[in-house]
């Protein structure tokens, strides 16, 4: 009589126990960093996949970040990447893409699915890939943040200047565009950190610990006044000690500071699962 009062419990405790949501979280380093924090130098906890799961347990991620890569690696990739079938997928990608120069395309590419020679038309191989996975599945596209000077924390000689210039004759300010004009198309919900307030291009960092061109010292130079003051990666200091971390802790990477704020952003579409 226990054993059966005991498989009774347990069948109804499973019966009402919510399904397990699976969510994919597709994206470059500000992805990947989630499950590896050591890479920063342990200057973050943790990112925003893990913040996600904290306040919503019935989901489960899979990290699908990859360091340096473009939206136009990932759709040549794509097969080769072991997507499976998710309830949610995500897309946070365009960074690279503006910093390595890849030609954005017009919403044309993406309509005529015309492949991978744009951003526009590699978006388009990265969805269509999704929806063959789970047509039901709801996608949410994440647009790059605004960035300043990066230098990475392992190597200074890994360094770019931010989106307050154009790479290439492109803005960033472009390819966030282009994934919110994807997301009105196929009326996705898109989480807009380029345009989000609190991640504006003078609240990235404190500032840039630089040498004075005139003096040889150290100083800190807030944002603007450290576009283009020189910065030798051979001689110099690391330029972002802690106390200059604000939203990122280099520069571009989100700190524990800034992937609040992108968790905030993107529970306002989960907390609706």
């Amino acid at each position: 009589m226990k054993k059966l009062v005991l498989l009774l419990f347990i069948g109804l405790f499973t019966a009402f126990s919510p399904k397990k949501i699976t969510w994919v979280a597709i994206g470059d380093s500000i992805t990947y960093l989630n499950d590896h924090p050591n890479e920063t130098g342990n200057r973050i906890t943790k990112g925003y996949m893990s913040r996600i799961v904290e306040q919503r347990p019935d989901i489960e991620y899979i990290n699908q970040g990859h360091n340096g890569w473009t939206s136009v690696r990932i759709a040549e990739q794509i097969e080769k990447l072991g997507l499976v079938k998710a309830d949610v997928y995500s897309i946070f990608l365009g960074t690279n893409d503006w910093w390595g120069g890849k030609a954005l395309g017009t919403l044309a590419d993406y309509q005529g699915n015309t492949g991978t020679n744009t951003v526009y038309g590699a978006f388009r191989i990265i969805i269509d890939k999704l929806k063959s996975l789970n047509p039901d599945a709801k996608i949410i596209l994440i647009t790059p943040m605004q960035r300043v000077d990066f230098v990475y924390i392992a190597n200074m000689k890994n360094n770019a200047y931010g989106s307050y210039r154009a790479k290439k004759d492109q803005e960033l300010s472009q390819f966030a565009d282009a994934i919110i004009s994807i997301a009105k198309l196929e009326n996705y919900p898109v989480v807009d950190l380029y345009h989000h307030k609190k991640l504006h291009l003078a609240k990235l960092v404190h500032f840039k610990r630089l040498k004075d061109p005139q003096t040889g010292a150290y100083r800190n130079y807030p944002y603007p006044d450290f576009i283009d003051v020189p910065f030798n990666p051979e001689t110099d200091e690391y330029p972002y000690p802690l106390e200059a971390i604000d939203m990122t802790y280099d520069g571009l990477h989100p700190s524990d500071k800034g992937y609040e704020v992108i968790t905030k952003s993107l529970m306002k579409i989960m907390k609706k699962l």
